[in-house]
């Protein structure tokens, strides 16, 4: 079976295609992980003496230097066995994980996990960040989204920041209605387009998928502040998990039952 130095390498290079790194002549054995983008370290895979480490014997082990984002994940880790002080780099929650089989190949994969997002780049984290669901808004005194909706259950919209292919959006239809009409996916994002009229401006273009509608009376305005303590939807903006799960579950509306007009 390979070591698990070799396993790591092959784990990096099939989940983010990074290639290992030897940077001195006096350690060659010494790899190091790094971000393309912001060349910044996520891994260093070393060859220490374990005495060096406080480990008993003069047998040179093998370890993994990996970057956590919480002080108190890192203190709690280092008093498990096989996870120790970051060596040589003990500063910004580092940790060295003991290479030789007293911690499972997965929960290594795991840290190493970990430290990739919290050494990426903005754009990095970004683009493999989970599913993300948002509130956004839509003005009728500008656009009629009813009647799009009625006309096709795929439209584009004005693309907000953060918002990426995949997330879902569920929108809030300003005054008159003054309510969360859909549900809708996110099916694709940064589509270039130029529109400013002195009241809009857009730059880029989402294209969002109709999943579902909700009866006028049901997500209101007034029951967003009073039930979720939203008392605003001026663009978009992430949603409590109590909303998330009474989205959810709400029935949909059939759209036999769009007002006439729409």
């Amino acid at each position: 079976m390979a070591s698990y130095r070799d396993r790591i390498v092959t784990y990096v290079k099939e989940t983010w295609q990074v290639s290992e790194e030897h940077l001195w002549r006096r350690f060659p054995d010494y790899v190091i992980l790094r971000h393309e983008d912001n060349q910044k370290w996520f891994g260093l895979i070393m060859d220490v003496p374990g005495t060096k480490l406080g480990l008993a014997g003069e047998e040179t082990v093998d370890i993994l230097n990996v970057k956590l984002g919480d002080p108190i994940l890192r203190d709690m880790l280092i008093r498990q066995e096989g996870f120790l002080k970051g060596y040589h780099i003990s500063r910004g929650n580092w940790i060295s994980i003991l290479l030789d089989g007293t911690v499972d190949f997965a929960e290594i994969c795991r840290w190493l996990e970990e430290s990739y997002m919290v050494t990426a780049s903005k754009e990095t984290k970004h683009r493999l960040r989970p599913p993300k669901e948002w509130i956004i808004p839509a003005n009728p005194k500008y656009y009629d989204v009813e009647a799009a909706f009625a006309r096709a259950d795929e439209i584009d919209w004005k693309q907000g920041k953060g918002i990426k292919t995949g997330d879902t959006v569920f929108m809030y239809v300003a005054a008159p209605v003054s309510a969360v009409l859909y549900q809708c996916l996110v099916t694709d994002t940064d589509i270039p387009y130029r529109y400013d009229d002195g009241n809009v401006r857009i730059k880029t273009l989402m294209k969002i998928r109709l999943i579902k509608r909700f009866a006028r009376d049901r997500f209101t305005f007034d029951v967003l502040g009073r039930e979720y303590g939203i008392y605003a939807v001026r663009g978009p903006r992430g949603i409590p998990e109590s909303l998330s799960r009474d989205f959810h579950a709400a029935e949909s509306l059939p759209e036999a039952s769009v007002p006439a007009g729409s």
